[in-house]
């Protein structure tokens, strides 16, 4: 603290400013213009920090030039989107956060810092933890899903991953929690587009995770781009100083996100570059990224839009970020790393990528008979580098993946092996269909590998049909019609309306983008070599009619009836999903039995023991997530008719039973009143505990919660979609 107050007073309000600017050194593009020319921008001490630049040399050359050319040689940090991956690919989050396993979240996030971190980069800016319930959202692949709590486990495991034991650590980068919040929220599923939501919305379902961040030590929050009721986030004072800061204590580093604070002249909040920087400014927003409207900042305070004091706060916390990442006293703190070991990572990028695949449908297909002796593999995704990395894999390296089509052709050493592509994946050109089809008519099993390319999915990379691409379904419905059995492979960042092709094939995969290890994880799910147990962290829609679409809906007055004309229900689809939040198989079946509550009644500070036998009525080893939610059956709030509260996995071997137990205190029945302060009220709760939101499926049995009504956490009612 004395050498960042040292600093602070040395400095002119330029350098102060300039210690607010973040700039991109255009390794790659992620936005739609640069920061000019950077090196001269940082000897005239206008930068505090620099992205997309990795490289041991190259951040080396671009540190040097702060310490040395700079009037007072503050060092720069270096930050980078490790989303899912340095070097080393990982499933995309989405696909990872139906792994259901924390340790795996924080194990994929320990390796991408380490290698990060030898790379130069110092600040990741992930985790991103936006709730989405809308697939049409191209950025849904980079996040953990639709339900908050498995958000806010995400955005612990995360956080805990990329910071280690200490930000100081050469080994460790600092993590920023995105987008803050409810981007995942954007009107008709557009990406930037306005957000608006109740407050209960707000405070139940896309605030919590960041909540969770904060109480994991996140270095830096990025705010989101959107408005919320018409307050852009990046001038959301109330939200970014009274929720954040105020409430919640975050001491941490404020980031807008890319152009961001220029933004706000097309929200129309400002009318200059001046006012955009003091508004943001104001709000609680340290670090412009990109637009260079912080370095108008003299200029606001000569206008008397802001005041020196803000711009010292905003100054003082960039310059502990740096302390805390240990710049302060050694600049090249991370380059002085030995790197890490790549083999040991590969192994993890295939069992994360195993562990994230789904077994949405199986016919007794799969694991394949090795009987076969004709495989064919068929389809634009089969041999795809490049698109099984998916979005946010800069430093990834697409000749380092393997494709499903080399696996298959290494292990399928007993049989012959078949190969067409048939046709593109977004391309026109259909004249590929026919050989595609003669070829398949010999095969005794078809593999079937659709979807979408990576840049189908992430930022700016939204679509209102989700259907396949390009002239996949023609390909798809030859295939199907040809004979032998079809296992489609689904490779994608968000579910896909396809149930007219699920329905008729004989297994059924979502491998969404898994990373580097791709072909080998996909093989060994197909060849039996492991026992696939990824489940779906969001609901998969029929049509996209459906989008908007959340497990944990609230009953109307008039829910769904087939005896009923007047209910809540659609004239042409039903109103389930094609698949549950929690869907999954594997290769054999686990049945749950004799759920148990202890005690059945309970004061609201006692603990109730929930406990259920699983059995492996299968003949192989498995592991099955389960899964516990909870109905408030009548409270002074309409509550979800299912929420999920917590979640296991255990381990069956053939034949064998287990309990399964779980335990529930006060936080568990606690939710937020009328006035959106947090309460617990006695009567009665629904315990359901099933393998999937499916709430027919589940098993059920009653606690009853004696005593008065009684409040929680310190006040969450505050209205904040206001300025």
């Amino acid at each position: 603290m004395d050498r960042v107050n040292s600093l602070l007073s040395k400095m002119t309000i330029r350098e102060k400013v300039g210690q607010l600017n973040l700039v991109t050194a255009g390794q790659v593009v992620t936005g739609p213009s640069g920061s000019g020319d950077v090196i001269e921008n940082i000897r005239a001490g206008n930068v505090g920090g620099v992205f997309n630049l990795w490289g041991r040399e190259a951040v080396r050359a671009m540190q040097k030039a702060a310490l040395k050319e700079s009037r007072l040689g503050v060092p720069l940090f270096f930050g980078l989107d490790v989303l899912h991956g340095f070097e080393t690919i990982f499933p995309v989050p989405l696909a990872e956060a139906g792994a259901f396993d924390p340790h795996l979240w924080e194990e994929t996030a320990r390796a991408a810092a380490e290698e990060a971190a030898s790379g130069g980069i110092d600040l990741t800016f992930a985790p991103m933890l936006d709730v989405c319930r809308d697939p049409r959202w191209g950025r849904i692949v980079e996040g953990p899903g639709e339900d908050p709590l498995v958000a806010a486990k995400f955005a612990q495991s995360k956080i805990r991953g990329f910071q280690g034991a200490g930000l100081s650590s050469r080994a460790a980068v600092g993590a920023t929690a995105k987008h803050f919040c409810g981007g995942g929220a954007a009107q008709a599923g557009r990406d930037y587009a306005a957000i608006d939501m109740s407050d209960r919305e707000l405070h139940e379902t896309y605030l919590p995770p960041f909540r969770a961040a904060v109480a994991a030590g996140c270095a830096a929050i990025m705010p989101a781009f959107n408005s919320l009721a018409g307050i852009p986030l990046t001038a959301h004072a109330a939200l970014l100083t009274g929720w954040l800061r105020i409430k919640h204590g975050f001491s941490g580093v404020v980031i807008s996100d890319y152009t961001a604070i220029a933004e706000l002249i097309q929200h129309g909040l400002a009318a200059d570059e001046v006012e955009a920087a003091a508004l943001a400014l104001k709000a609680g927003v340290d670090m412009d990224m990109v637009s260079g409207c912080y370095l108008h900042l003299p200029e606001a305070l000569s206008r008397g839009l802001v005041d020196e004091a803000q711009i010292d706060a905003a100054a003082r916390r960039v310059l502990e970020l740096k302390e805390k990442l240990g710049l302060l006293d050694d600049p090249y703190v991370r380059l002085r790393s030995a790197g890490s070991a790549r083999k040991t990572w590969g192994e993890l990028a295939r069992n994360a990528a195993r562990r994230s695949i789904i077994l949405l449908t199986n016919r007794g297909v799969l694991p394949f008979d090795p009987n076969i002796r004709r495989l064919a593999i068929v389809g634009p995704l089969a041999d795809a580098r490049a698109d099984m990395l998916g979005p946010w894999s800069a430093a990834g390296d697409p000749a380092k993946v393997v494709t499903t089509l080399e696996a298959l052709r290494a292990a399928w050493t007993h049989g012959e092996l078949l190969h067409h592509q048939g046709v593109d994946v977004d391309g026109k050109d259909a004249s590929g269909i026919g050989a595609a089809r003669a070829l398949c008519a010999s095969a005794d099993v078809i593999v079937l590998c659709l979807g979408e390319s990576a840049a189908m999915s992430g930022e700016a990379a939204s679509r209102a049909r989700l259907d396949l691409p390009g002239r996949q379904r023609e390909l798809a419905q030859a295939i199907m019609d040809v004979g032998p059995p079809v296992v489609l492979v689904v490779s994608a960042g968000r579910p896909l309306m396809i149930s007219d092709l699920i329905e008729p094939a004989a297994a059924v995969l979502a491998s969404w983008q898994p990373g580097e290890a791709a072909g080998d994880a996909i093989a060994d799910i197909l060849l039996g070599r492991f026992n696939p147990g990824g489940r779906l962290p969001v609901t998969w829609p029929r049509h996209v009619g459906q989008i908007p679409i959340h497990y944990a809906q609230r009953s109307s007055g008039r829910p769904p009836q087939s005896t009923d004309f007047f209910t809540s229900k659609y004239l042409d689809l039903p109103n389930d999903p094609l698949f549950h939040f929690g869907h999954g198989l594997s290769f054999a079946r686990v049945s749950l039995n004799y759920l148990r509550a202890t005690p059945e009644e309970l004061d609201e500070d006692a603990p109730v023991k929930i406990e259920v036998e699983a059995t492996n009525d299968g003949e192989v080893a498995t592991e099955e997530t389960i899964f516990l939610f909870l109905h408030d059956v009548v409270a002074s709030v309409a509550r979800p008719m299912i929420e999920l509260k917590e979640w296991t996995k255990v381990a069956l071997g053939p034949g064998e039973t287990r309990t399964v137990s779980f335990l529930l205190d006060r936080d568990h029945f606690r939710f937020l009143g009328k006035t959106l302060e947090p309460v617990i009220e006695a009567g009665d709760f629904e315990v359901m505990v099933g393998v999937s939101a499916d709430r027919k499926s589940a098993l059920r049995v009653r606690v009853r919660l004696r005593g008065a009504l009684s409040a929680g956490h310190p006040s969450e009612g505050i209205n904040f979609t206001q300025g």
